[in-house]
């Protein structure tokens, strides 16, 4: 038993040094890539070609799909930014979705709605219908009153009501920036029909002054985990999502903001409704069906075009949308186990699938043993000090190191945080990150992991403050 023990803890360690070393150089890999393109392709940030745009009578017409579930405190400043958005032809398709507070009233008496008979189409079952509502002051804002079915469920019901040959999911909770959709949209036109999926950044609203749906002035929240979900979300999306969408790799585009050809998103039955994690869920679909069908169709990510929307500030909602996600990523790999690893489905297969199954999911297990063995190392001498410290050193550089690429990166190209006070807590607080807000996630991970092998599906209770409901910036 002694033997075995030893033996062990000789190996353990290695295999966590050898697995973080080469994760670190993998996204060390993405961070060149994505630093590269990021600044290649910033150039579309001028008001000539915007406006160009806006005239051009190839502009894609959108249907904004808003799904809604106790959105009482945010829907009316979400639908107000869509109504001020920079963009020539759209509608606004507001899904509540069976809410148990005022999120229908609210629509309602805000934008002076009636009930209409309107005959819908339905190419996507969905959860019974009790009513259709028009605005009588904006003929593009509607409204689905339906029965609770989730969030992929109302996200059908809106692909049934739309007009328009281009959807866009949007969150009930989310602010777009005016010229959103106009450079979210530019890649669609420029590859003449190839992109079939686009997806914009998504940034934290709490600590931002928004008035009347629109971000008027960039701040950062007060609160230590609002924080480190803005240094998260830098990290997901100008580091991750940049490098893999460069070369069609791309396997999630935020439920928060993402355009999609409504034509392909129908002919793969919509969103699935057995899964929480029916964004990522939807885009590995869509590569599903471009390599079964021979298709030269891409799914791209473009960094600039931003929505903001509301981050949870208390750990217990916090806690349980990380173990909502992880849970989903489960969900996901699990039902396209078939794709994973399989030359059939390419790069998509063999390099993306495999890598959210060994370093998304996977992960952190990895994580977890190299907490312990820094533990164990340091207060049973079970391993070398100077193991110890490799082991302590390749944490430090997985977690907070990377996270400052990616606030990094941000200052260098966006630059949406104008105060340099902001960038100097991003960076003090990506510091810290290994010493306390990484261990909070992989215990939720890890309970994430948990619930899908009891086969949990609920979404669990999210409280909302609003966006603009308060603000925390001066």
């Amino acid at each position: 038993m002694t033997q075995f023990i030893s033996s062990l803890f000789t190996f353990l360690p290695w295999l966590f040094i050898f697995y973080t070393s080469f994760v670190i150089l993998f996204y060390l890999v993405i961070l060149f890539i994505s630093a590269r393109q990021l600044r290649s392709e910033y150039g579309f940030n001028s008001k000539e070609a915007e406006e160009d745009l806006l005239d051009s009578f190839d502009t894609k017409p959108v249907s904004i799909l808003v799904p809604a579930y106790n959105e009482e405190a945010g829907i009316y400043n979400s639908v107000r930014s869509l109504l001020s958005i920079y963009y020539p032809e759209y509608e606004v398709i507001v899904i509540n979705d069976g809410s148990t507070d005022k999120t229908a009233e609210t629509m309602i008496e805000a934008f002076q709605m009636v009930k209409i008979n309107f005959v819908v189409r339905t190419r996507i079952p969905v959860a019974e219908i009790n009513g259709i509502y028009r605005s009588t002051i904006y003929e593009n804002v509607y409204m689905i009153d339906k029965k609770n079915g989730g969030k992929a469920d109302a996200l059908n019901a809106g692909i049934n009501l739309s007009h328009y040959p281009y959807i866009c999911s949007l969150d009930g909770d989310s602010v777009l920036e005016r010229n959103a959709f106009l450079k979210v949209i530019k890649p669609v036109l420029d590859s003449d029909g190839e992109v079939i999926a686009v997806g914009g950044s998504v940034r934290i609203a709490n600590g931002c002054h928004i008035e009347g749906g629109e971000v008027m002035t960039v701040g950062l929240s007060k609160k230590p985990l609002v924080v480190m979900q803005v240094i998260e979300y830098l990290r997901a999306f100008l580091i991750g999502r940049i490098g893999l969408s460069r070369h069609n790799l791309l396997l999630i585009i935020s439920g928060a903001f993402g355009v999609f050809e409504k034509e392909s998103v129908t002919r793969i039955g919509g969103y699935r409704t057995d899964t929480v994690g029916e964004d990522m869920d939807l885009v590995v679909r869509l590569h599903r069906m471009i390599k079964d069908r021979g298709l030269k169709k891409k799914i791209l990510y473009v960094p600039d075009p931003v929505c903001w929307t509301e981050a949870p500030e208390s750990a217990l909602y916090l806690r349980r949308q990380r173990q909502r996600w992880h849970r989903g990523l489960c969900e996901v790999i699990w039902n396209n186990k078939d794709m994973l690893f399989n030359p059939k489905y390419g790069l998509v297969g063999v390099l993306s699938m495999a890598y959210f199954f060994l370093i998304e999911l996977m992960g952190v297990f990895v994580e977890l043993l190299g907490y312990l063995l820094i533990l164990f190392g340091l207060l049973f001498s079970f391993i070398s000090v100077e193991i110890t410290v490799l082991i302590a050193s390749l944490s430090f550089l997985y977690g907070s190191v990377l996270s400052m690429g990616g606030v990094l990166l941000e200052e260098w190209s966006l630059r949406k945080y104008p105060k340099p006070r902001d960038i100097v807590r991003l960076f003090f607080f990506a510091l810290s990150e290994t010493f306390w807000y990484r261990p909070l996630m992989i215990k939720w991970r890890l309970e994430g992991f948990f619930q899908f092998l009891a086969g949990k599906k609920d979404w669990g209770e999210m409280k909302r403050i609003g966006v603009g409901a308060k603000t925390e910036a001066k």
